[in-house]
Order: C-alpha cells, then structure tokens, then sequence
C-alpha cells in the first residue's frame, strides 16, 4: 500500500530524513518508533504529500505522490485519514460539525445521511451520540478530543490511516482505550495503519509491523517478538528505556 524509497529531507542546514526505506504491508498497523524530534512527523507528512522529498520516492497505492500535482494528490488524499497529536478539532464548531466536516466538503449528501454517518463515526468510537455532538472541543477531555478526531478522521472510509502520537498526553486508561480502539478499527475496517510513537507500551498493544527511525533512517523493521529481543544497542536503549545521551534527536 505505502512504500517509502530513498527519501531525504532537509529544513535548513539539518538534515532530518538521511535515506529512509519503508515498505508499509497493506491491512497491517505498522509503527514507527523514535526520539521526539527525530523525524517520524516528518515520514508521514511525505506520504499525504504535505511535504515534498528533497530526494527519494513515495508509492501511496500506486501513486508517487512526492512529484504527484495537486489534482491527483486530492485524489490521494481522499484514501487517508490523519489524526494529528492534538486531534485537531475546530473550536468554533461543535462536535457534530466537527466530525460532520469532511462530508460536507468532499460529499453531496443529505443532511439525514450526514447525521447518520455522524452517529456511526462517534458510536465506532465508543461515544454516545446524543451526550456529545452539542459539545464544543474546550468542554471535552483530552481523550474524548481524540476520540472525536478519530471519528472524524474514518468517517469517508480511508483506506489508510496517520495516527500522530495518539496517546500523547492522556493518562493510562485513556492511552489503553486509544489502543484498544486503533486495534477495532483496523480490524473491523480493514484499513492500513501507521502509528508514529515513542510510547513503547502502548505500540506493542496495536501494531503488527515495528520500524525504529535513528539518524535520519530506519535501522531495524520487524515484528513486535523481533524487536523485544533484537540487539540492536540503539534500539534497546530506545525500548528499554535507557537514558543515553547518544540517542538525543533535534528537530521534527
């Protein structure tokens, strides 16, 4: 579904993506794992085209959207879902019109048939419509936000979907019921996922496919066995938790 080939980027006189080569298998989870800062941001944005590669190649379903034009990466962009790390959701609107959003944009349809996906994006979320689509984004919790996010990132039915450091700043119990959720979907969707994330625990709940990005390029893929036991110094600093100064990142 995704692959990643060569790619580099540079902002300024900092070189963040060195050379990145990434194979993203079709209806799996993959996650990639890293310093903050160290450039997972960056892979991502590359695969919706909000960045364009300085070098190297980016194959979304059949499309190379690092030199794509606008009307054909519309077209790309239809297929993916992003959940950016706040959720990102409209303060002027509340939560219906922030999940009702895309439809209104990218669709014709009714206002029957938008309350209807409306109820079935929230319900998939595990939120109760009729509690929360009168809401606003500053009366939500920081889980509820993200929940609503979700909802309103899988309400065109992607075929892929961006999750953005989806447990950045919720508790435990949030983080879990994040986790628990990325896995539903992707198991009752069907869609291709990738997850950037430096929270171990949670990324071995949800993902199937494992790649540590360090120095600008991915220096181990695997699954979630594989990378529990690899020996890989850098990597089990990373997952042991290991304070190195070696491993510090600058710039995303």
């Amino acid at each position: 579904m995704i692959e990643i080939k060569g790619l580099k980027k540079r902002f300024g006189p900092k070189e963040v993506l060195r050379g990145v080569d990434l194979t993203i298998p079709t209806g799996k989870t993959t996650v990639i794992l890293g310093m903050s800062g160290g450039g997972k941001s960056t892979i991502i944005k590359h695969i919706v085209g909000l960045l364009r590669p300085d070098e190297g190649e980016i194959w979304v379903d059949g499309v190379e959207v690092g030199r794509a034009d606008e009307e054909t990466l519309r077209a790309v962009r239809k297929k993916v879902g992003f959940l950016f790390q706040s959720g990102a959701l409209f303060d002027s609107m509340n939560v219906y019109e922030n999940v009702a959003f895309p439809l209104r944009e990218h669709t014709t349809l009714s206002e029957s048939e938008i309350r209807r996906k409306v109820t079935e994006s929230l319900e998939m979320v595990a939120l109760k419509p009729d509690e929360v689509v009168r809401l606003f984004p500053d009366e939500l919790s920081g889980g509820m936000r993200k929940r609503v996010g979700l909802a309103r990132t899988i309400i065109l039915g992607p075929e892929i979907i961006l999750y953005d450091e989806p447990t950045s700043g919720l508790d435990p119990i949030t983080s879990d019921t994040i986790s628990q959720m990325i896995i539903r979907l992707q198991r009752e969707l069907g869609v291709t996922s990738v997850l950037i994330s430096h929270d171990i625990k949670e990324s071995f709940k949800c993902g199937d496919m494992f790649a540590m990005l360090y120095h600008g390029r991915i220096i181990e893929r695997g699954d979630a066995d594989y990378f529990k036991t690899v020996d890989n110094p850098y990597v089990r600093q990373f997952i042991d938790g290991i304070s190195a100064g070696g491993m510090s990142e600058e710039g995303d």
